[in-house]
């Protein structure tokens, strides 16, 4: 059985004397990993201070984890790389540019996320998060367009299929699409691997963004990816039980993460809660815990406080998520002890 972790996603400070006050409350109130967001602007401005967060979480008894949050565009920030490579835009099957997203085929991008692990590896970046990597599409009009259609991957597709890249996504554009996911993460995974670097990843559990938990075989396979997991949020789902919703999402993750023989990763949604409705953190929590999942994650601290997306009443949620770690680290310890108690009726 892997040994529990629980922690939070962290951003939206960067003044030290701030941030001790955060991990000595995490550290206290049941969680031993931290989550910290390095985009390009920490990496710009705040590389120095990130690389002392990381020390203090440590400090204070903290895993620390580095999200590769925007370098790339959203999730995350706009993607400020496409300032130094214009030609670097993701590219729409329409024509259409994406203004805030790269091409993950973009040689320009890959020697940048290179570059960016070696800033990780600079600050003391242990292990990598790599959040929810995904091709996009939009609907304009009656169509659903798709990216990335650059000149770039119009050629490879070409090259690969014998046609142009279609208007409507087909299934060798979809095939392209993961194909594009999964060779971008075997370059920059295998870089930041032979540097020490343990690689995590967060993939969406919908349909539509080239990598979810129905087609994530090849990605798995990937020896340099250590760790798979994915973010079963409830809120965005009208009329669901919680617990049920995020039971399921557990179960299909750890049944992915255990066929590759990979660990897990399990997000528990905090940000963007309701009022009246924050007890469902803890319905939600145990429901991961009940269906295997032993590395629980909220996003974020403090429901996301600093952000626009953040918990209508943050103190609640912070106390809510304290209150469901606690009872998954008691739970934790219970079995641990009833496993212990059972092996020695069996030797005494």
């Amino acid at each position: 059985m892997k040994p529990l972790k629980t922690g939070y996603a962290y951003h939206g400070n960067r003044m030290p004397r701030h941030a001790l006050v955060d991990f000595k409350d995490m550290a206290a109130n049941n969680a031993n990993l931290v989550v910290h967001m390095f985009s390009h602007t920490d990496w710009d401005r705040h590389k120095n201070i990130m690389k002392e967060l990381l020390a203090m979480s440590e400090d204070c008894g903290l895993e620390t984890w580095v999200d590769n949050w925007g370098i790339g565009g959203p999730p995350g920030d706009k993607s400020h790389v496409l300032a130094y490579y214009p030609d670097a835009h993701i590219i729409y099957s329409n024509g259409d540019m994406d203004p805030v997203r790269a091409c993950l085929n973009n040689p320009n991008f890959r020697k940048f996320t290179r570059e960016w692990i070696d800033a990780v590896e600079y600050i003391g970046g242990k292990t990598i998060f790599w959040d929810e990597p995904h091709q996009p599409k939009k609907k304009v009009g009656d169509t659903v367009v798709y990216g990335c259609c650059c000149p770039i991957c119009r050629k490879k597709f070409e090259d690969k299929y014998g046609y142009s890249m279609p208007l409507v996504a087909d299934e060798n554009v979809e095939a392209f699409r993961t194909d594009t996911i999964v060779d971008y993460f075997r370059e920059v995974t295998a870089y930041s691997n032979s540097k020490g670097i343990i690689n995590t990843v967060c993939v969406m559990l919908g349909d539509s963004h080239g990598i979810n938990l129905t087609n994530l075989d090849r990605l798995c396979s990937l020896p340099t990816l250590d760790n798979i997991g994915s973010d079963p949020y409830w809120l965005g789902h009208p009329g669901v039980n919680p617990y049920e919703f995020v039971y399921r999402g557990t179960q299909r993750n750890l049944e992915v993460s255990d066929h590759f023989k990979k660990d897990h990763n399990i997000w528990i949604q905090t940000y963007n809660t309701p009022r009246g409705r924050e007890e469902e953190i803890i319905a939600a929590t145990e429901a991961a815990y009940d269906a295997g999942a032993r590395t629980i994650i909220a996003w974020g601290y403090y429901g996301s406080e600093s952000n626009d997306y953040a918990a209508k009443n943050p103190e609640v949620v912070r106390a809510k998520t304290a209150e469901a770690y606690r009872r998954v680290w008691d739970m934790e310890r219970d079995r641990i002890l009833r496993d212990n108690r059972e092996k020695m009726r069996f030797t005494v």
